[in-house]
């Protein structure tokens, strides 16, 4: 047994060993014991354990036996709170603690331990370290502060300490409980006495330093802080102040209890009246004071003693917190709580707002349902509206459990979570049908109807809407249904199909009337009416049709108008058609006078159309809506509620006339556009041909004709015009999206973007850039400027001034830079700018600015012949070298004045004297001999060279300096006269004789001195020119940006005490937080490591690091292993180079450093801060200034909602430790996720499991401190994960405005300096709204890893920049996309979140916000001067899943109610935008591969009927310019000429033309045009299947960095059949056009034809292996095979997934046919296949000109034959044993007669050779088909006994289609120059170069190895 103890105890050494080496290196954080870290949850969660080792931890060197006895402790704790360990990890966590006590035992030398003395021990030890500590000195000073109510100046030293004072009060914590619980057993009348003494002072005094350590969030609201000084703001006193309770308020019992050291106020009378959870209350309390004291510092911040909270803020929360609610009210028309405003008082209102954060913040899941809250609401401020009339506290009714207590997450939020959890349990994750079960939104819109009062207070039980579904019996749908069909396109746009159908016939009739336009042209075009009255029916059938599912629970009067409209759209359209055809008989009549029906049809026409106008104009006509509004009468209501149902949602979906006119112009251009292109390019040319094809006589047909007899030969004219008709839908896109890249491209250029694109530019205009800056990035509060600027020299002081308040910023945003190692040390130095508050009386530039100027200005000198005025005009012509010229001489002047005295200085001032005059006169190339320069700069210099080494011993040496310096200038360069003058100088010839002339100098000791030498030395010295500084592209394009930004228009920024305050907000899941060393180290495959990667990517930027850390440039990898502070270093810079979590905590940490900085700047006094100094413009200290740390934590919280973060901590996961690590080096970081608790049984199962939303933080020990728990109602994931993760953390965010940023995405100091810009955006006139959403630019950071990456960077680029500001402005249907926009937070949380989370339908949760904002009229802008960075997915197949997730998305939303209203409610115009740049883009990309689907199938109809031929013969049609043109505009649709104008735009205006050219060439060589290609099949197939069939998912794309090789079996899985099925099947089609089809020119005219046809086959077959690294290596390519093979004939089974067996991956490729209508649409597709075989016979030399039936018959005959021939040979012999011998000669004898028939069949019959191939073209096919069939059917033939079969044929198709592809590979794999070239084509030089050393590194290695 000691054996095994002393085993375990080596395994707790060596554990708790690794544990610190992995924490190593953080000098400035505390790094937990490894037995206090590893707590289980359920020890930690009600006793002090973790706090007690803490302290065991603390105090083990000073006092080992101390350590031991708390140790003890803390394991009796443990014993008696779980005795059995039953608990998750309490029996590990005792056996760990046990082992370290007896670590500690074993440590006494074999002494014997005498626990009777272990209390002396602890109370001598507690005497001590008070005393050591100074806590009763603390204490008294705290008291102090606590009565004046201000810090005190020894505060100071307190704040810098004040790590170490916490740590020292959480000790004496831990030692007092120890001490309370031993002192039980001491001597009552020795130290217990005493002890009980103590703890009597302790508690009757226990604020002592104890709020130090009571967990808050920002304001330590429980009890006041030393350290934290946000709570001396007057408005954070006075918000809090407001909240008090006072005596008016009910009387709360007495034995109710306040928590921590503060007054009773409001919440806890919600508290105990309601039954609020502790930590909501804590939470909301916080939340209400800080939205009350940033409202109040906007007004203006009180200076009063007591400050109070003015009316005005109060009145702003209350209207802007319960807006949604009084529109509900409103809406519902039911009466508010309060009867008016006036009526109310200021605490009811603040009672109010604390309810509603209250109800919303322990909400959970129904966060999702605003109006449910509302209703909520409604009826709880009701009853507590009666409590406060009471001057006692009553329990609330509603919330009073069985047992008497109260509690509003049980009576309240648990029985609509259990009803919604029930919903979601049926909807069988995902996969069943939407309409199967309710949804957010279903509950939600129940309370938009006042039958929800139905369910009266509190909620029945019993009512419909809290029915759980059982089996057949459930509640229906509200008001929409989703059900899955593509007829919802029709449904919801109806408008504008209508609009381009009409317009088609109208152009088309026009055409084949041959553009005459007369009464009887004039009556055809009247066909319209009847057209459009049907199509309008058809929109009213499909309403009735798709409403089913809703019917039984949908309100009364949205059912009764569907019945209303579906009958008079049945009636109108019969009537308006009959009048029609009576019109068209009396045109046909004898008597073409009479025009009786014409007229009454004119009339008919004239009034439906004029209502429809009428009504039109009043609802969506900006002009006339406040007209509509007005308008209470029933009659005209009724007509308005007929023409457009009235929603709670959706309302007022109106703009400004201004704006209104803007996208009405818009889209008049691109009509214009549109339909021009579409009469005379593709209508009109088409009338002649379909006269003459339609007037020929009977055409001989090549096969067996079924369906084209006496049609006028309809079937031919459907082939010809129905690619022209596809092109004419689409196309409208094409006309978009060339206007919107025209017109972004003028609105980019009016915004002044691209003004600075090149370093070259940022070094010419820098002398502007201060003024700029301080113009709109400082806020009047910083602005201390004088308002004279008349003269020159208050011009010059001006311009130091700018430069001044400049300074500071430019040179921390240059810091940054360094931080990030994007610049070098010797560029930092070049690149930061002096802080020009010295007395020198001009601007200091920085020196890349000045450097070498110097040097050149001599050169210049040294040249000169003519004049002084010529001299300085040449220097003047380069402005930098002037500016250098002039601070050089001052510069030598004030440090000459400063080292010098006596007669050295009066030396010194005669010569500038004498300099002066001379210029004065205009004589100074006279009075200095200017050749001698370069020698006067050389002492100059070696002065300087002294001076700066900062070492006064170098006194003497710089005396001597001096004196050569007055050698040369006295002797060399003054003129004759001069010289004589001064060495005939009594004074100084003295001093010189006497040898005291400079013999000793005063060595500078004045900052500003010290300053000006260093920097005179470097602009003396630096010889090099700095224009390309600096070198790091990423740092040029981010400077570039920021500069450019500086002109551009943005709100001015206010100071940071009166900005609007905001959250930034991330979810995060299981992404990398940090990369780990190993993960770095670990190589492919090629050997290539992800950080040797990295090094060749970076290479400058790793260069930096090395230096950064002071390393050597030569340093290798395992060196920096040896450091554990170096190692850490390095993966943190690998990680910010990665789609880390760590890159985008970095990067929005930047916004507190900036408000902190820009707070800095503004000193605003609050007592807290020493602001001696505050006249000068100086930054530095700010970082450990208390004010502006409180400030900017008063203005910015980030939270990252880290979903299961609590169990990678209980499963010790990396990414737990690395979380951790970001909370610790992070103060404001706060960490929100999902706490799950299990109570087990005995037996080991879970009886039951509470979840919790719980936030934390770092405390004093770098552990995690809980700041909230609150419990939730059940498992908050019931929908989509992701908006599931921000719903349960938003509660958790603070501020008026929330940013909402993916964990993929980064953010710059600079662009943080701009965000309080931004937020006062939501305050500026966009419109008629205020924003509620504010659009912000992205930069993808991820362009330069790979040409794949670079193209996704560009094609992302263009949408994020070009393409939302056209959305934003002038269409103003601009959504939300992601990230980053700003949210206004107090908007969005009160109606539903910042996203959507229904399962599936909202898989792309993102837009659904935007979607929300819209319909409940928000305003959504964008703004491009402030930018974010952001990731993207850079490998194909990452790319392919990640595109593949959107359109799936895109599908599902076609479905959604949300589509469907904005479709319905927005004017056409906007409409028409909204469309085309949501679900329209992915339609029209589907169209656009359909219409060469389209194409292809009406030519093969031609070919195979041989129609082409007799047409042709009869008359020359085929090669007609419409067929050209249609063709044309598919080729440019397909290689993505179109798609790429926006992308050439955005490079023209940010890059400029000559750039924009040259990137847009090397795109094309790279091969963009088969990635875009490429792209579109990934999007139509994705966005096609998923509303044929669903199956939408998130697909984790991984995000990292593609250096891996994928292998062909795994690129084959993924794109079978999204891409290579298709591909194949159109190069099957093409070649029957070829082979069968007929033109003039032959094949080669085929090809030209339809060459982006096949530019689509090469492109789908061949770019994943194109775009695969290493993908033509012969080694891979014979692996690649050899794995293929291995997976295709591996079998699959239950537990063997898709990657490893063919078998398996084909079982899930059919997941997705799930309803009996997918299996029906997919038979319908599945028969085009027929096709081939049934057009291929009739071909066939064999077949000759017989066209009977029996001849497609006898086909069938053969392939049956072939059929069982293939089963013969592929019989298992498995199966046969008994007949191994049989099946042989059977096989045998099989093989000899097919060889012998087909000899026979040649021999004898017409059967050629090309027949056989023909007839191999014909089965492909059709034996395709019959898989499919089969595949759709699977249980039929699985009940048959085929499916063995099927699954064989099925193996051997893959197999073939594995070969066609593979083969070209193959072939190229034998070039090795084709690898090469790959190489250079999709990576860049360096990694390139990189990846050929790595192999012939590993080749070295092998070698070396054999």
């Amino acid at each position: 047994m000691p054996r095994v103890y002393d085993n375990w105890d080596r395994l707790v050494r060596a554990t708790l060993k690794r544990y610190h080496v992995r924490n190593a290196g953080q000098v400035h954080e505390r790094i937990p014991s490894g037995i206090a870290g590893s707590i289980p949850p359920s020890l930690a969660q009600t006793t002090n354990i973790d706090a007690i080792l803490q302290a065991a931890d603390e105090i083990q060197s000073e006092d080992p036996h101390v350590a031991r006895i708390l140790c003890e402790q803390a394991y009796s704790m443990a014993q008696n709170l779980d005795p059995n360990s039953d608990g998750r990890g309490v029996l590990q966590f005792k056996t760990g603690l046990m082992s370290v006590i007896k670590q500690k035992l074993a440590k006494k030398d074999g002494a014997r331990i005498d626990r009777n003395h272990d209390i002396e021990l602890l109370w001598d030890f507690y005497q001590r370290y008070k005393r050591r500590h100074r806590v009763d000195d603390i204490r008294r000073e705290e008291q102090r502060w606590r009565e004046s109510g201000t810090f005190s100046a020894n505060l100071g030293d307190l704040e810098l300490k004040s790590l170490e004072m916490k740590k020292v009060v959480a000790t004496l914590r831990a030692l007092v409980e120890v001490m309370e619980a031993l002192s039980k057993d001491a001597d009552p009348d020795g130290v217990g006495r005493l002890i009980t003494e103590e703890l009597r002072k302790i508690k009757v005094s226990d604020a002592t330093l104890s709020a130090e350590l009571t967990p808050y969030n920002i304001v330590p609201l429980d009890a006041p802080s030393l350290t934290n000084a946000i709570r001396v703001f007057p408005e954070v006193r006075g918000a809090i102040s407001a909240i008090r309770y006072t005596e008016q308020f009910p009387r709360l019992p007495s034995g109710f209890e306040v928590s921590g050291q503060r007054d009773v106020d409001m919440f806890d009378l919600l508290e105990y009246v309601f039954g609020f959870q502790k930590d909501n209350i804590r939470n909301q309390r916080e939340n209400v004071v800080l939205m009350i004291a940033n409202e109040q510092s906007r007004l203006g911040i009180p200076v009063e003693a007591d400050p109070k909270i003015d009316e005005k803020a109060i009145n702003e929360v209350f209207l802007k917190v319960l807006d949604n609610y009084i529109k509900w009210c409103r809406y519902l028309r039911i009466r508010l709580v309060w009867n008016s405003l006036e009526a109310i008082n200021r605490d009811r209102k603040l009672f109010l707002v604390s309810l509603y954060f209250l109800i919303w913040g322990e909400a959970a899941n129904i966060r999702f349902l605003p109006e449910c809250i509302c209703y909520i609401f409604h009826h709880m401020a009701k009853e507590l509206d009666a409590i406060l009339d009471h001057g006692e506290a009553n329990l609330a009714a509603s919330c009073i459990k069985e047992n008497g207590s109260v509690s509003y997450l049980d009576q309240i939020v648990f029985p609509v979570y259990e009803t919604i959890f029930e919903e979601t349990k049926i909807n069988n994750n995902g996969k069943a049908a939407h309409s199967a079960w309710r949804n957010y939104d279903d509950f939600n819109e129940y309370f938009w109807s006042p039958t929800c009062f139905e369910l009266g207070w509190p909620m029945k039980r019993d009512s419909s809407f809290l029915y759980k579904p059982k089996k057949s019996k459930r509640t229906g749908k509200s008001t929409f249904v989703e059900h899955r069909t593509f007829l919802h396109l029709y449904r919801s746009f109806h408008r504008l199909w209508i609009f381009l159908a009409l317009m088609f016939q109208g152009l088309t009739i026009i055409a084949f009337n041959h553009g005459r336009i007369n009464l009887d042209t004039f009556k055809t075009v009247l066909s319209i009416g009847p057209a459009f009255a049907i199509m309008n029916f058809i929109e009213s059938c499909l309403d009735v049709l798709l409403m089913f599912g809703a019917y039984t629970t949908a309100r009364g009067m949205a059912i009764s108008r569907l019945v209303i409209r579906f009958f008079w759209g049945a009636l109108s359209s019969v009537f308006v058609t009959y009048l029609y055809l009576k019109v068209l008989q009396e045109r046909n009549g004898r008597n073409s006078d009479n025009s009786f029906y014409f007229r009454i049809y004119i009339l008919v026409l004239g009034i439906y159309t004029g209502v429809r106008i009428f009504f039109a104009l009043l609802l969506k006509f900006p002009a006339c809506h406040a007209l509509s509004a007005m308008s209470d009468q029933s009659f005209f209501q009724f007509f308005k509620w007929i023409y457009q149902e009235r929603y709670y949602v959706g309302r007022g979906l109106f703009e400004k006339m201004s704006d209104y006119c803007r996208y009405v112009l818009f889209w008049l251009v691109i009509f214009a556009c549109k339909f021009t292109f579409a009469y005379f390019l593709q209508i009109r040319p088409l009338v002649t041909p379909t006269n003459i094809i339609v007037n020929l006589p009977s055409l001989e047909y090549s096969w067996h004709d079924l369906i084209s007899k006496n049609n006028h030969n309809a079937f031919t004219v459907a082939s010809l015009w129905a690619p022209v008709v596809a092109i004419y839908l689409l196309d409208i896109h094409i006309w978009y999206t060339v206007l919107s890249a025209i017109v972004g491209g003028v609105m980019g250029a009016r915004a002044r973007l691209g003004e600075i694109r090149s370093i070259e530019m940022v070094h010419k205009r820098f002398e502007s850039f201060p003024e700029a800056f301080v113009k709109n990035l400082v806020s009047p509060k910083a602005k201390r400027l004088p308002f004279n600027r008349q003269s020159s020299q208050d011009a010059q002081n001006m311009n130091k001034t700018y430069a001044a308040m400049f300074s500071p910023f430019w040179n921390e945003i240059i810091k940054s830079l360094r931080e990030e190692d994007y610049i070098s040390n010797r560029e930092m130095d070049l690149l930061s700018i002096p802080s020009n508050t010295g007395s020198l009386q001009l601007v200091q530039w920085p020196l890349f600015l000045l450097s070498s100027k110097i040097l050149l200005a001599i050169d210049l000198a040294l040249d000169c012949k003519d004049t002084q005025a010529d001299l300085w005009n040449r220097i003047c012509r380069d402005e930098y070298m002037a500016y250098a010229v002039q601070e050089c001489y001052y510069s030598v002047e004030k440090i000459l004045y400063s080292l010098v005295d006596d007669e050295g200085r009066l030396w010194a001032e005669r010569i500038f004297r004498e300099i002066n005059n001379s210029m004065l006169e205009g004589s100074l190339v006279i009075t200095l001999s200017l050749k001698k320069l370069p020698l006067v700069l050389s002492r100059f210099t070696a002065l300087t060279g002294l001076l700066i080494r900062n070492d006064p011993e170098l006194a003497k040496g710089a005396a001597k300096a001096v004196y050569e310096l007055y050698e040369v200038v006295t002797h060399d360069l003054l003129s004759s006269d001069l010289r004589e003058q001064l060495d005939t100088w009594n004074i100084l010839a003295r001093a010189r004789n006497e040898g005291r002339l400079f013999s000793r100098i005063q060595w500078p000791t004045d900052p500003e001195i010290k300053e000006l030498v260093k920097r005179l030395h470097l602009l003396l010295t630096v010889k090099d020119s700095a224009a390309n500084i600096p070198k790091n592209l990423e740092a040029s394009r981010r400077l570039q940006f920021f500069t450019n930004s500086l002109f551009m228009d943005m709100p001015p920024a206010k100071p940071v005490s009166e900005m609007t305050s905001f959250s930034v907000f991330t979810p995060y899941y299981s992404e990398t937080v940090l990369y780990s060393s190993s993960e770095l180290q670990k190589e492919n495959e090629d050997g290539i490591s992800t950080l040797f990667y990295l090094q060749k990517i970076f290479p400058d930027e790793w260069e930096n690091f090395l230096e950064r850390i002071g390393r050597v440039s030569s340093t290798g990898d395992a060196e920096l292993q040896e450091s554990s502070s170096d190692s850490l270093e390095l993966r943190f810079w690998a990680s910010y180079r990665g789609q880390t979590l760590a890159r985008t905590v970095r990067g929005m940490m930047y916004y507190r450093r900036a408000l902190m900085l820009q707070s800095f700047m503004e000193r605003r006094s609050l007592g807290v801060d020493d602001y001696s100094q505050s006249r000068l413009t100086t930054s530095q200290g700010f970082e450990l200034s208390r004010e502006s740390r409180a400030q900017a934590d008063l203005k910015f919280t980030y939270v990252v909602s880290c979903q299961i973060y609590g169990q990678q901590k209980q499963k010790k996961a990396p990414e737990a430790a690395d979380i951790s690590l970001l909370l610790q080096r992070n103060e404001a970081l706060r960490v929100a996720f999902i706490h799950v608790e299990e109570t087990g049984a005995t037996d080991g199962k879970i009886l039951k499991e509470e979840f919790y939303s719980k936030l934390v933080k770092a405390d004093i020990h770098g552990k995690d401190q809980e700041i909230y728990s609150i419990k939730l109602p059940g498992n908050p994931k019931l929908g989509e994960g992701k908006p599931e993760n921000q719903n349960h953390a938003i509660i958790f965010t603070r501020g008026e405005a929330v940013q909402t940023i993916d964990m993929n995405q980064d953010n710059y100091l600079e662009e943080a300096i701009k965000m309080r810009n931004l937020l006062e955006e939501f305050r500026g006139n966009h419109g008629l709204r205020p924003p509620t959403i504010l659009g912000v630019r992205e930069h993808v950071f991820t362009g330069s890893v790979s040409s794949l990456a670079w193209f996704m960077s560009n094609q992302e680029t263009s949408f994020v920049t070009l393409g939302q500001r056209v959305l934003a402005f002038p269409l103003k249907v601009r959504m939300h996309y992601g990230h980053p926009d700003v949210f206004d937070r107090i908007f969005h949380i009160t109606r539903g979140g910042i996203s959507k989370a229904s399962r599936v339908i909202n898989i792309s949760e993102d837009i659904y916000a935007g979607f929300n904002s819209t319909l409940r009229q928000g305003n959504i802008t964008h703004h491009e001067y402030i930018q974010v960075g952001k990731g993207r997915d850079v490998g194909l197949n990452q790319i392919a899943l990640f595109e593949g997730k959107v359109a799936g998305g895109n599908g599902e939303q076609v479905l959604s109610r949300d589509i469907y209203r904005l479709g319905q409610l927005l004017d056409f115009f906007r409409m028409l935008s909204f469309f085309f740049t949501t679900v329209g883009f992915y339609f029209c990309t589907m169209l656009t591969v359909l219409t060469v689907y389209i194409f292809l199938y009406g030519r093969a109809y031609l070919a195979f009927s041989g129609l082409d031929r007799s047409i042709s013969r009869e008359a020359k049609l085929l090669g007609n310019t419409a067929l050209d043109a249609a063709l044309n505009a598919q080729f440019l649709v397909q290689i993505g000429v179109f798609t790429a104008v926006p992308m050439i735009m955005g490079f023209i205006l940010e890059k400029g033309l000559l750039k924009a050219v040259f990137s847009f060439i090397t795109m094309q060589l790279q091969l963009c045009s088969v990635f875009f290609t490429f792209s579109l099949g990934t999007r139509t197939h994705y966005f096609g299947r998923t509303i044929l069939h669903g199956g939408a998912k998130y697909h984790a794309t991984g995000r990292g960095f593609v250096v891996r090789h994928i292998k062909f079996a795994e690129n084959y899985r993924l794109y079978s059949r999204s891409h290579f099925v298709k591909a194949l099947e159109v190069a099957l089609l093409l070649i029957v056009y070829i082979a069968y089809g007929h033109t003039e020119g032959g094949a080669g005219s085929f090809v030209l034809l339809t060459i982006s046809s096949w530019f689509l086959v090469i492109s789908w077959l061949f770019a994943p292996y194109i775009f695969n690294p290493s993908g033509f290596e012969w080694q891979k390519t014979v692996e690649d095979f050899d794995d293929w093979t291995s997976w295709l004939l591996y079998k699959g089974g239950v537990v063997i997934k898709g990657e490893n067996s063919w078998e398996s991956w084909w079982d899930e490729e059919q997941a997705h046919i799930q309803t009996l209508r997918g299996r029906i649409l997919e038979t319908i597709l599945s028969f085009r296949f027929f096709v081939f075989q049934y057009g291929i016979v009739y071909k066939l030399h064999l077949t000759g000109k017989d066209t009977s039936l029996a001849i497609y018959g006898f086909s069938w005959v053969v392939l049956v034959g072939l059929v069982m021939i293939f089963k013969i040979f592929t019989y298992s012999p498995k199966k046969s044993t008994n007949f191994q011998l049989v099946m042989r000669f059977t096989q045998g004898v099989a093989a000899l007669g097919l060889v012998a028939a087909l000899c026979l069949v040649v021999a004898f019959t017409n059967l050629s050779i090309p027949d056989l191939f023909a007839s191999i073209l014909a089965f492909i096919p059709t034996g395709w088909a019959i898989i499919s069939l089969a595949i759709t059917w699977k249980a039929v033939v699985r009940r048959l006994g085929l499916w063995d079969s099927v699954r064989e044929f099925a193996r051997m198709y893959d197999a073939g289609m594995g070969i066609i592809i593979f083969a070209p590979i193959a072939i190229l794999s034998w070039f090795p120059f084709i690898s090469t070239f790959q190489s250079r084509l999709l990576f860049n030089q360096a990694f390139s170069r990189g990846l050929e050393i790595s192999l012939i590194l590993a080749g070295n290695k092998a070698n070396v190895e054999t």
